[in-house]
């Protein structure tokens, strides 16, 4: 459990430092990063590997996924986000929090599938 805990920090703790050391952002960066932050605090226990379980999402992560500007976050998610998160569960609780993304649509170079 306490490995678990410290993995999770340190995942969330990687993906934190990526989103921050975005330079020169504008206003909607800055609210974008900050949505990124929200999520990995919120949300990274439901979209780590492996792709399964599929579990649903808390309400608090769904809260978070409700109100930030997905095609912002999905514009932000580099290679190296695309290692630590899985892209398919991403697409879940997207789906999950009543916030679908786009089918066809790219998030980092994951394409939403049309299905």
């Amino acid at each position: 459990m306490a490995k678990a805990l410290i993995c999770f920090g340190l995942l969330s703790l990687a993906i934190i430092l990526g989103v921050s050391s975005m330079a020169g952002l504008t206003t909607a960066d800055r609210d974008c990063t900050n949505d990124m932050k929200n999520l990995a605090t919120k949300c990274m226990p439901y979209v780590t590997y492996p792709p399964n379980p599929k579990i649903a999402p808390s309400k608090e992560c769904c809260g978070v996924v409700q109100k930030c500007d997905m095609k912002c976050i999905c514009d932000h998610i580099t290679k190296e986000i695309e290692k630590l998160i899985c892209m398919e569960k991403v697409v879940y609780v997207a789906n999950s929090c009543g916030r679908p993304l786009v089918k066809g649509s790219k998030c980092g170079s994951y394409q939403v599938p049309p299905i």
